[in-house]
């Protein structure tokens, strides 16, 4: 899949949540990986979350109309309560 974004608010991202949109593309990659309709004012965006070596990350991003990739908005650590939703499959 090819992922895109917008370079200022991935240098704003990594600033604030630690975490570079380049690795958090990688959660794709999860075999695991789930994912979740968001509804959003400005269209349905949506969040996966999923494993990067040993960070569980949670991803906000929409989808190309093809689907072959799309566009990540923001990417931070999962919390303690999304860890656990993961780690259990829900």
């Amino acid at each position: 899949m090819e992922w895109r974004w917008d370079q200022r608010k991935a240098v704003a991202n990594k600033a604030k949540h630690g975490v570079s949109f380049e690795l958090a593309a990688l959660v794709f990659a999860d075999p695991l990986h789930l994912s979740q309709l968001d509804s959003h004012p400005d269209g349905n965006r949506w969040q996966t979350i999923g494993r990067v070596s040993t960070a569980t990350l949670l991803v906000v991003h929409t989808y190309f109309d093809d689907e072959s990739g799309g566009r990540i908005i923001s990417a931070r650590k999962a919390t303690a309560y999304e860890r656990h939703a993961y780690e259990e499959g829900i």
